[in-house]
């Protein structure tokens, strides 16, 4: 894999060990931080840039909770053409900045009848049905037991139980996407076991993982699957439910890295 940008000494800086990926709409969490410092993905030599509304594109070091934190605001997918090691470079320059805990988020579209849109799902566990891997040409065979670090998971679920917020916890389905899933596809996801489908993420854990870094991942559910509802799913909903759920995960995060 041909990818050794050079790292940027501000965000070297910071100190951070955990990074935090905003997802779709996810973005205006950042907006109320005070950056330490701010890179724009354009600015690392081969880090692809999406052009997908609502993935900014860059890194901003900051402090939360007393805690310094590294926000990477948006991400590429495939179905914009990207190579699956595309898409997770921008894991392997975190760790080249020294990340250990690598917390992600997405908007997701929500299969289960009782997790109303909204709401904020703890991801357990995931299916990959993207047929890619980050790893693909790589000889290593690596364990995804326990692909979401149980300790994080365990950290979260306590900051929520503090806040008093409901918080889910299910099975994230992975699809390559850009269109949404059928209600025949969305039966048969439900069939195996998913609890909500997005089109991120899943490559990200398995590239963290690959490299040793712990990963706790949220979706933000934005909206019902096909079939769920009435209503035709949209992108721009998407976004808006996720610019309005921003707030709780602030407050989530908040209260889960003073633990971390």
């Amino acid at each position: 894999m041909d990818f050794d940008p050079a790292i940027p000494g501000s965000l070297l800086a910071s100190g951070a060990e955990t990074a935090l990926i905003l997802g779709s709409g996810l973005g205006t969490l950042a907006s109320g931080l005070e950056p330490l410092a701010t890179v724009e993905f354009s600015e690392v030599s081969g880090l692809p840039v999406s052009a997908v509304p609502g993935h900014a594109g860059r890194f901003s070091a900051v402090r939360l909770a007393g805690q310094p934190l590294l926000i990477v605001q948006g991400r590429v997918h495939l179905y914009e053409g990207w190579t699956a090691e595309e898409t997770t470079r921008s894991i392997r320059f975190l760790h080249r900045l020294g990340i250990k805990n690598l917390i992600i988020t997405n908007a997701a579209g929500s299969l289960n009848p009782d997790f109303a849109p909204g709401g904020w799902m703890l991801i357990a566990d995931h299916l990959n049905l993207t047929g890619r891997s980050p790893l693909h040409g790589d000889a290593g065979f690596i364990d995804m037991s326990n692909a979401y670090c149980p300790t994080l998971r365990e950290r979260f679920r306590s900051a929520a139980a503090a806040l008093r917020m409901d918080l889910h916890e299910g099975i994230y389905a992975a699809v390559p996407g850009p269109q949404y899933e059928t209600p025949a596809e969305v039966r048969m996801l439900r069939l195996l076991g998913a609890d909500a489908v997005g089109m991120s993420t899943v490559l990200e854990v398995i590239q963290a993982r690959a490299l040793g870094i712990r990963v706790a991942a949220l979706s933000c559910l934005s909206n019902w699957a096909a079939g769920l509802s009435p209503r035709p799913i949209g992108h721009d909903e998407v976004v808006s439910v996720g610019r309005g759920s921003a707030g709780v995960l602030l407050a989530l995060l908040e209260a889960t890295l003073a633990e971390i």
